[in-house]
Protein backbone atom coordinates (compact mmCIF):
# COMPACT_ATOMS: atom_id res chain seq x y z
CA UNK A 1 0.00 0.00 0.00
CA UNK A 2 1.59 3.53 -1.09
CA UNK A 3 1.53 6.25 1.47
CA UNK A 4 -0.19 9.41 0.34
CA UNK A 5 2.19 12.65 -0.82
CA UNK A 6 2.87 14.89 1.87
CA UNK A 7 4.35 18.60 1.99
CA UNK A 8 5.21 20.73 5.29
CA UNK A 9 3.51 24.13 5.43
CA UNK A 10 7.39 25.66 5.48
CA UNK A 11 7.35 24.37 1.71
CA UNK A 12 4.28 25.03 0.76
CA UNK A 13 4.73 29.01 1.67
CA UNK A 14 8.04 29.02 -0.29
CA UNK A 15 6.00 28.65 -3.81
CA UNK A 16 4.68 31.73 -5.60
CA UNK A 17 1.10 31.54 -6.27
CA UNK A 18 0.15 31.88 -10.23
CA UNK A 19 -3.38 32.33 -11.24
CA UNK A 20 -3.59 30.48 -14.42
CA UNK A 21 -6.71 32.31 -15.79
CA UNK A 22 -4.80 35.79 -16.51
CA UNK A 23 -1.06 34.28 -15.79
CA UNK A 24 -0.48 36.71 -13.08
CA UNK A 25 1.39 36.04 -9.71
CA UNK A 26 -0.62 36.68 -6.59
CA UNK A 27 2.33 35.95 -4.03
CA UNK A 28 2.86 33.68 -1.55
CA UNK A 29 0.70 31.77 1.12
CA UNK A 30 0.77 33.66 4.43
CA UNK A 31 -1.85 31.19 6.43
CA UNK A 32 -4.09 27.90 5.87
CA UNK A 33 -7.83 27.78 6.75
CA UNK A 34 -7.97 24.60 8.50
CA UNK A 35 -11.20 22.63 9.22
CA UNK A 36 -11.09 21.87 12.44
CA UNK A 37 -13.07 18.64 12.21
CA UNK A 38 -11.46 16.65 9.85
CA UNK A 39 -8.05 18.94 9.54
CA UNK A 40 -8.96 19.22 5.88
CA UNK A 41 -7.48 22.35 4.29
CA UNK A 42 -10.25 24.56 2.99
CA UNK A 43 -8.41 27.48 1.43
CA UNK A 44 -5.11 28.90 1.12
CA UNK A 45 -4.54 32.90 2.62
CA UNK A 46 -2.41 35.22 0.38
CA UNK A 47 -1.72 38.62 1.37
CA UNK A 48 -1.85 40.63 -1.48
CA UNK A 49 0.69 44.17 -1.44
CA UNK A 50 -1.40 47.81 -2.28
CA UNK A 51 -0.01 50.59 -2.79
CA UNK A 52 2.94 53.17 -3.11
CA UNK A 53 5.78 52.13 0.10
CA UNK A 54 2.82 50.16 1.46
CA UNK A 55 0.81 52.79 3.12
CA UNK A 56 -1.99 51.48 2.21
CA UNK A 57 -3.51 47.86 4.80
CA UNK A 58 -3.19 44.89 2.61
CA UNK A 59 -5.87 42.56 1.99
CA UNK A 60 -6.27 38.87 1.93
CA UNK A 61 -7.00 36.54 -0.37
CA UNK A 62 -8.22 33.43 0.07
CA UNK A 63 -8.43 31.03 -2.60
CA UNK A 64 -10.81 27.75 -1.52
CA UNK A 65 -8.03 24.82 -1.79
CA UNK A 66 -10.65 23.26 -4.47
CA UNK A 67 -9.24 25.97 -6.79
CA UNK A 68 -5.88 24.70 -7.19
CA UNK A 69 -4.52 22.72 -10.01
CA UNK A 70 -1.64 22.07 -9.63
CA UNK A 71 0.87 22.32 -6.86
CA UNK A 72 4.46 21.96 -8.32
CA UNK A 73 8.51 21.96 -7.32
CA UNK A 74 8.10 25.87 -7.38
CA UNK A 75 4.84 27.60 -8.27
CA UNK A 76 1.24 26.58 -7.04
CA UNK A 77 -0.96 27.09 -10.21
CA UNK A 78 -4.62 28.26 -9.26
CA UNK A 79 -7.81 28.82 -11.53
CA UNK A 80 -9.59 31.86 -9.45
CA UNK A 81 -12.23 34.87 -10.12
CA UNK A 82 -10.00 37.51 -7.97
CA UNK A 83 -13.21 39.68 -6.92
CA UNK A 84 -14.74 36.36 -5.37
CA UNK A 85 -11.18 35.94 -3.48
CA UNK A 86 -10.85 39.37 -1.19
CA UNK A 87 -11.54 38.98 2.09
Amino acid sequence: MRRPEVTRYCKLKQKEVVNIADGRSLGFISDLLIEEGSGQIQAIVLVESCGFLGLIKPKELIIPWRNICKIGDDVILVETDLDLCRA
